[in-house]
């Protein structure tokens, strides 16, 4: 007997599978182009991820690819050369963003005080004047180089940090002795000037300050390889072969 009220739609015993309005319907071709989206977005997330994989593990620092890249790219276009992305090419500029990354460690440790960036700005400024005869000029071998002003500011600046580093951090221990300067005239530049100029008469004080000049560098350089080993030997550092292929 049925309990059915009068008007009261009537019930199905199965369910009726839900289904989504007409309008919101997505059609094949819609479909395909969002797969298509989703997976050009895919790939470039994959591509972003190798390019900026790990480099070099420095301690608890990192070199990313991107930042190997780069620092070819600045080096080349200071140098006004190609960049050179060979394996070899990429291995000597990581060992060198090594020490640097050991430099900057200390440097933090120690707090030594930075230069204020506004110091590279005559440094810049010569550099666009000896290679570039116009502004637009220099523009345009940035584009063409893959490369931005700041990065070329933040290479120079590191330059004058460094340099600042060596002249406290080692060149106060630098002592070159009145012996040590005639021993290098007497080995090195009296006979290469006799040499070059037969006949004519050579004198010490002639070279004094650019012997002097030469043995404190070479003796600072030796200070701060010897701290640079020993840096290396108390950090790990790891190289990943797949960034340097």
């Amino acid at each position: 007997m049925s309990t059915k009220k009068q008007g009261q739609p009537e019930l199905s015993p199965f369910p009726t599978p839900w289904r989504l309005p007409s309008r919101h319907c997505v059609s094949p071709a819609r479909l395909r182009c969002l797969l298509l989206f989703a997976a050009l977005l895919a790939a470039s997330l994959l591509h972003a991820e190798i390019i900026d994989r790990i480099a070099v593990s420095v301690g608890n620092l990192v070199i990313t690819a991107s930042d190997l890249d780069r620092q070819i790219r600045v080096t080349a276009f200071l140098d006004r050369a190609q960049p050179d992305f060979s394996p070899a090419s990429r291995r000597a500029t990581a060992a060198r963003m090594v020490e640097q990354k050991l430099i900057l460690r200390e440097l933090d440790n120690s707090r030594y005080p930075p230069p204020a960036a506004s110091e590279v700005d005559p440094l810049l400024d010569k550099f666009k004047r000896d290679n570039f005869p116009s502004d637009d000029e220099y523009r345009r071998a940035l584009a063409a180089c893959g490369i931005g002003e700041q990065d070329v500011k933040d290479v120079l600046l590191w330059q004058r940090r460094l340099l600042l580093f060596v002249d406290v951090r080692f060149r106060p221990g630098v002592q070159v002795t009145v012996q040590d300067i005639r021993d290098y005239y007497n080995r090195v530049v009296e006979p290469a000037a006799l040499a070059a100029h037969p006949g004519q008469s050579v004198a010490l004080d002639d070279y004094r300050e650019q012997i002097e000049a030469k043995l404190t560098g070479e003796q600072t350089d030796r200070q701060m390889n010897a701290w640079l080993d020993s840096a290396r030997r108390r950090t790990e550092v790891v190289y990943h072969p797949e960034a340097f292929e």
